[in-house]
């Protein structure tokens, strides 16, 4: 260090005098050291890292499938809803099943900050396949469970407490997934791909809703109403356990992120060279609450940005996904068939078009299209209501259309913005964190706070303001947004998907650093410094 302080010296005194500054201007020489240490180095050879082609594939195909599993579950459990309040709560009201429903849903949100507070460093510390691994098996298992339980007809209130429990584990072990999940496929995927890849995450996604949501919407027309009170209703969740089987397969095939394996070794040679004591950073990475410590005093504004953006993406997520079959049934009086098909045509327009909103972020930036798509829920979510309201078909549709095109702006998006605002050695525990706070406190209670202030206060126009305010506090987010679309992530390497890109981009770096030098130099032979320095300099 203090090498390398000397030699910025001996640069600076060299160039202040060719400079004509002469040796004795010490406030000229202080400006030019600042200037050798802030320039940025060009990118080595060894910053560099080419990706295995074929283990990305299997790293989004493994992610993408984890997520569709998860929202199987969202997708069966939003449809049957109405059927499961009258299996478990059949004492109620209709309108105090659906809210006891939707508070059961709501509860699984309650535990998903405690799973992505164990969930989320320990992937820091042990890999990110592992902890993936984990949260399959569990949210497998809890799901399939579903399909077993007894009826309150059979064992009382202890059916509705054993409902409760199956999604305390599912939300404990989703406070993993999500999180682990844009992890992984971020730190595997290419710099100026990784929109593209992100996105097919929550293709899996919605993916995984609309195979949910079209089983219920075949029971519901081939069953009768009896049938489905009896036993029609389990088979959706019995589906849920191969494809867990196939999900956890997947996912114990797969190796560790290139990002990690940089952070692994260079803890290793740390600990080699006897090192950690003296390092905070990886002395925050070795200690769970040193790294929880790191993270809220040093990235609380990462924090904050990654809630906001996640409370727009995920307050539209579920009331398109979750409450608004439900609305419109029990709400607006709609048959069960007409609302749910118009929700699965809405999500197949997301599943359509999530590739491609992916791919434009990596053209035109992850900030505009969070700053676009959120002014436009703002304008647009009360025309959309309106056209719901009025009943039918061709009318609610285009309001359908209208808030799933808004949804796919954040869904292709997401997993390549929210991972690139933490380091490497913070990045599963700190989105961990954000995302499952943000998404517990705002997401899931979506259905749940919707469905009681329309009961309560009346008005059917509650969900279009409770978007709104979703949509203005996204906004406000992404104005304080980086731009990251085709840089590294932080704390990690370079990511090129062939040797010929490799070369173009350390070639690329070299000449931009040759010109900001010698632009540096000619400014200073010619007697000028850079306008930022002269401006700190006078102040």
């Amino acid at each position: 260090m203090k090498h390398g302080q000397n030699e910025r010296s001996r640069q600076a005194r060299k160039a202040t005098q060719s400079a004509g500054y002469g040796s004795g201007s010490v406030r000229t020489e202080r400006m030019v050291r600042t200037l050798l240490r802030r320039r940025k180095r060009p990118v080595a050879p060894e910053d560099v890292t080419v990706v295995d082609k074929p283990q990305v594939r299997r790293a989004v195909s493994a992610a993408a499938l984890g997520n569709t599993m998860e929202w199987f579950d969202f997708g069966v459990y939003a449809y049957v809803a109405p059927t499961l309040g009258k299996v478990f709560f059949p004492s109620s009201s209709p309108g105090a099943q659906v809210i006891s429903t939707f508070a059961t849903f709501a509860a699984a949100f309650l535990v998903r900050p405690l799973g992505g507070l164990v969930f989320g460093p320990l992937g820091d510390r042990i890999g990110r396949q592992r902890v993936l691994a984990a949260t399959m098996i569990m949210m497998a298992i809890s799901t399939f469970a579903v399909g077993f339980l007894p009826s309150y007809e059979s064992i009382g209130l202890a059916a509705a407490i054993l409902l409760l429990l199956c999604r305390l584990v599912q939300g404990f072990s989703t406070g993993g997934e999500y999180a682990g999940a844009t992890t992984y496929i971020a730190e595997y995927s290419p710099d100026r791909k990784r929109g593209f890849l992100g996105s097919w995450l929550d293709f899996g996604t919605f993916v995984g809703y609309s195979l949910g949501s079209s089983l219920v919407t075949v029971l519901t027309a081939v069953l009768s109403d009896e049938q489905m009170l009896s036993w029609g209703w389990r088979i959706p969740f019995y589906v849920a356990g191969p494809l867990g089987l196939i999900g956890l397969y997947m996912r114990m095939k797969l190796e560790e992120t290139p990002a990690f394996q940089e952070v692994e070794a260079k803890h290793q040679e740390a600990q080699k060279d006897g090192a950690l004591t003296e390092d905070p950073v990886e002395q925050a990475r070795m200690s769970g609450k040193g790294r929880l410590k790191e993270l809220f005093t040093h990235h609380w504004e990462a924090i904050l940005i990654c809630m906001g953006l996640v409370l727009l993406y995920n307050v539209t997520n579920y009331m398109v996904t979750s409450y608004l079959p439900t609305y419109m049934t029990s709400t607006l009086g709609e048959p069960d068939l007409t609302a749910q098909l118009l929700v699965l045509g809405t999500m197949v327009l997301v599943v359509l078009t999530i590739t491609t909103v992916g791919r434009s972020s990596d053209r035109f930036g992850r900030r505009p299209m969070f700053l676009w798509a959120g002014s436009a829920m703002v304008v647009l979510a009360i025309p959309a209501f309106l056209l719901i309201k009025q009943g039918g078909i061709l009318l609610p549709a285009i309001g359908c259309v209208i808030l799933g095109l808004l949804l796919v702006c954040f869904a292709g998006t997401s997993a390549s913005t929210l991972p690139a605002l933490f380091p490497t050695h913070l990045r599963y525990g700190g989105l961990s964190v954000a995302f499952n706070v943000s998404v517990s406190l705002f997401g899931g209670t979506t259905p749940l706070v919707a469905s009681a202030l329309v009961e309560s206060t009346g008005d059917k126009m509650v969900p279009a303001y409770y978007l709104m305010a979703a949509g203005i506090i996204g906004v406000i987010s992404a104005v304080f947004l980086h731009e990251t679309a085709g840089k590294p992530l932080r704390g990690s390497s370079h990511m090129v998907e062939d040797e010929q890109q490799a070369r173009e981009l350390v070639a690329h770096s070299r000449t931009r650093a040759g010109r900001r030098a010698r632009d540096v130099w000619i400014g200073l032979r010619h007697g000028r410094l850079p306008r930022h320095h002269e401006r700190k300099g006078d102040e």
